[in-house]
């Protein structure tokens, strides 16, 4: 069942009433009596999933996942040869920021 918002145009009283789908929408102010009453149009309330089981890599079979694994462990043994060279940085930057300037 979702929670509606009211609103009354006659003394400005804003509410939330939780109903069914099926209920016919308030006409009646509780506040001031009028039947000045109106139902707004609201984003609705957003799902939040915790835990794990949401997404499709959770129900994978154990056989791709190990195929993965050896994918992964190859493309990080033919990276782990190459020559990682940092970068020179310059004195006159903050933070020890990469200099983007050429060195003179």
């Amino acid at each position: 069942m979702p929670t509606y918002e009211y609103v009354c145009e006659n003394c400005d009283h804003r509410f939330e009433k939780f109903q069914s789908f099926k209920a016919r929408p308030l006409k009646k102010c509780p506040e001031c009596g009028k039947m000045r009453l109106n139902r707004l149009i609201g984003a609705g309330a957003g799902v939040i999933f915790k835990g794990s089981g949401f997404y499709q890599t959770d129900y994978r079979s154990d056989s791709y996942k190990e195929g993965q694994k050896k994918e992964s462990n190859a493309a990080s043994d033919k990276n782990s040869g190459k020559d990682k060279a940092k970068p020179d940085t310059c004195t006159g930057c903050t933070n020890n920021e990469t200099c983007q300037k050429k060195p003179a």
